[in-house]
């Protein structure tokens, strides 16, 4: 069958100018006319007239089907595609892109190359005819840096192209010792980097760009925690703390192809970057003068600091965001670092004994700390108490780390606002420590519990943070017995006990809980019945109960429930709540389909 092919190179233009230098509607189908059309060339009078003489040439090509191919298209370019999309049989847009563009039906997004796609791409970019007259071993460690990543493969191939052996070794050295492959002539830099500009022109997301550049602060090859970015951005750029608006920033990037958005179940939502990405990011922020630069992002290997930090003259710093990022060799042996204006404090590690760092407590405007162990071993952390004094922290993020008893400085952060333990051992972290003080902890509204297997019985002493407006405790599988005080919470308005499978009963105190609108029990594989007192809580507008295998019924107290408008549980668990649909108007119940679940699996990984 014959078929038409339009290609239209629209990389220039469309990156940088926006289409602002001309009628670029006008302009296409000039071309379409010169190239399709024996005819002359007609005078367009605008750009509506030059998409009706468009399609009127459609109509003059029919029967033959056609295919009208977009190339590289930018964001913020949405109605140049509006326009060129014509009701007409046989007639089909194809559009290449960045980013994706969610008016069209199916969009197909392209996965980095397997590694015998990328060697030939490579090497059609690099030799005569696509034949290798180098090592193969050079040939394959260079293909390796570029990770899959098609214009990387491209572009650095061109640059060795007839290049000497010894250019072709002393590359991939440099590779070889954390190098980056961009440097400030690189075509690859250059390409993207108008993706990073274009972030800027985005007016309901103005920080984007920030918040791009603030991923480098965490390890390549590992999933960031779209909760942790919500930590770093409420306090950077003045986010709302729901989490959605987070994830608003994190779908704009993936939609633009910067990150890879991975949902892990109840886990939430994880980014992902390109190693070329993350190393792009991290060059981007090195540009700046060091004492210049408002993101600090250091990787000490061994015990290897950075000149700057270590000679007597250190330079006058000022970033808002200091990371530091060790490996296993790492000694916990700090050198002295002035960093008084630092907002939020990343530390990646991977040693089973960590010391914090000691100038911590000198860090008087530091509210977020973020505290990650990427090791395989449960890591010990050391002078802990460091913690407790520094003042105006906000937010704490602690993972993989064994925390020792929380002593009474650490306790008087009266600034703190959430606090989360991943992955941790808590066994010792509440023991002796007297939480009935009211001046403990006072701003305390969101404390997260998550995969923490020691937690057997949640602490009585927490349940007199008055504050506290989120309680999250999440494959805590041990946790047999919620405490009757936790009644004590009234200004809790949301209770999440996902996957916590030995737990058999909530106590009757819950109906204390008089601003509960939220409370998630799913996969709490032992929870046999709920109390009556559950009727009690008025503001409930939200119950999940998936996985409640044992549940054998409902107590007649949940049709008090009035403001109940979302029920989300197991075919079995519905029939119970339909039984009272005639008493709560407003209640929806969804069914889901039961099935195996092993994401839990990645936070094993190493």
């Amino acid at each position: 069958m014959a078929s038409l092919c339009w290609c239209f190179q629209l990389l220039g233009v469309v990156a940088r100018q926006h289409w602002q230098r001309c009628s670029v509607t006008m302009h296409k189908s000039e071309k379409i006319f010169r190239s399709k059309n024996k005819h002359q060339v007609p005078e367009f009078q605008s750009d509506e007239d030059a998409i009706n003489q468009f399609e009127s040439l459609l109509k003059r090509l029919k029967p033959h089907p056609s295919l009208l191919v977009l190339d590289d298209v930018w964001r913020g370019s949405e109605f140049l595609i509006e326009r060129f999309r014509i009701s007409q049989p046989g007639f089909k847009v194809l559009v290449t892109s960045r980013s994706v563009f969610r008016s069209f039906e199916t969009t197909f997004r392209l996965k980095l190359l397997n590694d015998e796609n990328a060697k030939t791409l490579f090497c059609h970019s690099a030799f005569k005819d696509g034949i290798p007259d180098v090592q193969n071993d050079l040939v394959e460690k260079v293909v390796k840096g570029c990770g899959g990543f098609p214009l990387a493969l491209k572009v650095i191939g061109q640059s060795l192209r007839g290049e000497p052996e010894a250019k072709w070794i002393h590359r991939t050295q440099k590779w070889s010792e954390g190098v980056s492959v961009f440097n400030p002539h690189c075509d690859v830099l250059n390409c993207l980097k108008s993706s990073l500009d274009a972030l800027t022109e985005i007016p309901e997301l103005p920080d984007l760009k920030e918040c791009y550049l603030d991923l480098g602060s965490f390890p390549e090859d590992q999933r960031i925690p779209a909760t942790a970015l919500l930590d770093v951005w409420v306090e950077l750029y003045n986010l709302d703390e729901e989490e959605v608006h987070t994830l608003v920033h994190l779908l704009e990037l993936s939609d633009r192809n910067l990150i890879n958005l991975v949902l892990q179940s109840e886990d939430g939502h994880f980014a992902m970057q390109h190693d070329l990405l993350r190393d792009l990011v991290v060059y981007q922020n090195a540009l700046d003068p060091i004492e210049q630069r408002t993101r600090m992002i250091v990787e000490i290997n061994e015990n290897s600091f950075p000149d700057w930090w270590t000679k007597g003259d250190q330079p006058s710093l000022h970033p808002r965001l200091l990371s530091i990022t060790t490996d296993e060799l790492f000694a916990s042996k700090w050198h002295d670092l002035r960093q008084p204006e630092a907002e939020v404090l990343v530390l990646n590690f991977q040693t089973r004994i960590y010391a914090l760092p000691h100038f911590m407590e000198r860090m008087s405007n530091l509210k977020v700390l973020i505290v990650t162990n990427y090791g395989f071993h449960q890591a010990e952390l050391k002078d802990f108490d460091l913690i407790g004094h520094v003042l105006n922290l906000k937010r704490i993020r602690l993972e993989r780390v064994s925390i020792p008893c929380i002593g009474i400085s650490m306790l008087q952060l009266k600034n703190l606002r959430k606090i989360s333990l991943v992955m941790c051992d808590i066994e010792k972290a509440f023991e002796n420590c007297s939480f009935r003080a009211p001046s403990i902890w006072p701003n305390l509204v969101e404390m997260n519990i998550d995969y923490c297997s020691d937690l057997i019985a949640f602490p009585v002493g927490l349940c007199n943070l008055a504050s506290l407006e989120k309680l999250s405790i999440t494959y805590c599988q041990e946790l047999t017995a919620l405490p009757q005080e936790i009644g004590n919470l009234t200004n809790l308005k949301a209770l999440r006990l996902y996957s916590c499978t030995k737990l058999p009963a909530l106590p009757g105190s819950i109906g204390g809980l008089k601003k509960l609108k939220y409370l998630d029990l799913s996969d709490c594989l032992e929870l046999a019945h709920l109390p009556d007192e559950i009727g009690k809580l008025e503001a409930l507008g939200t119950i999940h109960m998936k996985g409640c295998g044992e549940l054998r019924g409902l107590p007649p107290s949940v049709r008090d429930l009035g403001q109940l408008e979302k029920v989300i549980c197991d075919e079995e668990i519905s029939y119970f709540w339909r039984s009272h649909a005639e008493r709560l108007k407003k209640m929806n119940i969804t069914v889901i389909r039961r099935e195996a679940n092993l994401n839990w699996l990645h936070r094993f990984d190493p």
